[in-house]
């Protein structure tokens, strides 16, 4: 029969009026039963929630998704948003595209893979450097399969006293398990750094074995992803809890071009050769190509220009250049 949990979780989306998560669970009750060799019995759930789900009435067009707001200490945990980013908006290799578009398509056949006793791929971790595309791509999964974007706040989660982050820690995770959406945790190597560093103190250990625990155990409907800078940091044990590792870097020339032409396209009458651009925009990320181009759009508005000039750009991106290089010192 049904485990505690299940029964535990049916009883807190009703409560919340959370359908959609209640007919989740209830597709994995019916997938449990099914393995325990209930064969009748996960038919005639099936067949239930089949008939729940066909008289579900859709929200009317054009009404925004209701986003579960944090509250009480929570709301110090995390921040939420409804992203309306789409992955058409990223400028993203094939390897790549390919992988984040596998995980929109099993989340989006989340109950017929729960059927039958498997799991889609909904733990992630991104790692590369700064501007690369990490945190746009957890607003463009939460736009394309419009569930809301939690982003965990370290800031106030860790704290320097014993136990309290890790009992913070556990707020997070019920609240995975309660309200489903993506659960963003950036710069995660502030709490994911190997235990064995010389300079790790026992209370940083404590919360990385919590979260190991945490992560290990989560069974939710949620997407936990999480994003590093500094892979090599991390502890070795974490990389097995997530499903998928996908890495991310520096834009190649062809993806330098489209970036340019898709921030300027509407000023960029006068600009004939986008190889030299692309050229001295070599070694810039992703944000740092926006916000040069941003820039070289700012001035001919303020100088009532109706296009840029190749070279307002280019001293743009050199500049941006000259700070990235200034960074690395």
């Amino acid at each position: 029969m049904a485990s505690g949990e299940h029964l535990k979780a049916l009883l807190r989306s009703h409560i919340k009026g959370d359908d959609s998560h209640f007919l989740a669970v209830a597709m994995q009750m019916a997938a449990h039963e099914a393995k325990q060799g209930h064969g009748k019995l996960a038919e005639d759930l099936r067949t239930l929630i089949d008939s729940a789900q066909s008289k579900r009435k859709p929200l009317p067009s054009g009404q925004p998704v209701p986003i579960g707001q944090p509250r009480g200490e929570l709301s110090n945990l995390l921040s939420v948003a409804l992203p309306q980013t789409r992955f058409s908006e990223m400028i993203l290799d094939d390897a790549t595209h390919g992988r984040l578009a596998r995980i929109i398509s099993e989340q989006r056949n989340f109950e017929k893979i729960r059927a039958h006793g498997l799991s889609p791929r909904r733990k992630l971790l991104l790692v590369g450097p700064p501007g690369t595309g990490k945190t746009m791509t957890a607003s463009a999964l939460a736009g394309e399969l419009g569930i809301p974007l939690y982003i965990v706040r370290l800031d106030s989660l860790i704290t320097k006293f014993m136990g309290e982050t890790a009992a913070k820690l556990r707020q997070v995770f019920d609240a995975i398990r309660d309200t489903r959406g993506i659960y963003f945790f950036d710069e995660f190597d502030a709490i994911g750094s190997q235990r064995s560093l010389a300079n790790d103190v026992g209370e940083i250990r404590r919360v990385l074995n919590s979260f190991l625990q945490m992560i290990e155990q989560d069974q939710s409907n949620s997407l936990i992803i999480a994003a590093t800078n500094h892979p090599e940091i991390l502890d070795y044990a974490l990389f097995r809890r997530f499903d998928d590792v996908i890495e991310y870097g520096l834009p190649n020339p062809e993806q330098i071009c489209a970036v340019l032409k898709n921030r300027l396209v509407n000023f960029s009458k006068s600009i004939k050769s986008w190889e030299e651009l692309t050229t001295v925009a070599s070694g810039l990320s992703y944000a740092e190509l926006v916000r040069a181009a941003d820039d070289a759009i700012k001035d001919a508005i303020i100088h009532d220009r109706g296009a840029v000039d190749a070279r307002d750009v280019a001293k743009h991106l050199e500049e941006r250049k000259a700070f990235h290089g200034r960074q690395r010192l």
